[in-house]
């Protein structure tokens, strides 16, 4: 199975300047690497970054023709379309700037924006309609990893994606291509703290074991691990047969330390 590295930018970098220096730097490392390689560098891990909505535009034309992805890091729920939405980005917005993948569900959304169940659903269903691959994601907060309630909350969270198969049952043939999900424990996103391999190798069976239990097809559905992943760590999660890549965040602002992290599970899953 193909990995998957994805750079979650969050709300960075500041000015489109510096988002073309970011660019500049993966690229041009990326084509350096690939012309010492006899084997493309992405043909074992897909790469993937998620800018902020005022710079996707100008990233995914940057994008276009190499190797590398791009991806929203949020959808509307109101419309898939077009609205009275002020502020809001649709799905359709997002695939006309040349997206083709979206965040959502992230911690920060779901503690900030109060993201619910509902909400969840329809921009899942959203993004999917309108062409987008969703990684979707998911994660226990510090109070409920010590209540040992880790897959007793994850397993809330996931009756999104069952929600989803009840409802747009034509998706069931495709999903397992156009839905990753990301499993991010709340207490480990920038905060150093990590839980160890064994621990992510579990939770991420047990979420495989969920999701084929709401379709059979989605036995092969990527799951990665987020959560204060680096270079120094990268080698032991992708060691594990269990965990198909990572969701990065700060270091995905460093090009050096985001392809550490890509080549660690492209040399992992080779």
């Amino acid at each position: 199975m193909q990995a998957w590295v994805i750079g979650n930018w969050k709300q960075n970098p500041a000015t489109s300047h510096d988002v073309d220096l970011l660019l500049n730097d993966l690229l041009t490392t990326i084509d350096t690497k690939e012309q010492a390689d006899t084997e493309p560098s992405n043909s074992r891990c897909q790469l993937m970054v998620a800018p902020s909505c005022i710079h996707l535009a100008a990233v995914s034309a940057r994008l276009a023709g190499s190797s590398i992805l791009s991806a929203a890091q949020d959808v509307s729920a109101y419309s898939a379309s077009v609205g009275a939405y002020t502020g809001d980005c649709s799905a359709q917005q997002i695939a006309d700037a040349g997206a083709t993948w979206t965040i959502l569900g992230h911690s920060e959304r779901r503690q900030y924006h109060n993201e619910s169940h509902d909400t969840l659903l329809q921009k899942m269903i959203h993004a999917l309609t309108q062409g987008l691959g969703v990684v979707f994601c998911i994660g226990e907060t510090q109070a409920q990893y010590d209540a040992k309630q880790t897959l007793e909350v994850i397993d809330a969270q996931l009756l999104v994606v069952k929600d989803l198969l009840a409802q747009q049952p034509e998706l069931i043939v495709s999903l397992s291509e156009r839905l990753i999900i990301a499993y991010e424990p709340v207490w480990a996103i920038g905060t150093g703290k990590v839980p160890t391999v064994n621990e992510v190798s579990q939770t991420h069976q047990h979420i495989k074991q969920t999701v084929t239990g709401f379709a059979e097809s989605l036995k092969v559905m990527s799951v990665l691990y987020g959560g204060s992943v680096n270079a120094d760590n990268a080698d032991s999660f992708a060691a594990d047969s269990m965990i198909d890549g990572a969701l990065v965040g700060g270091a995905s602002l460093k090009v050096e330390s985001f392809l550490a992290i890509a080549n660690a599970f492209s040399q992992a899953k080779g």
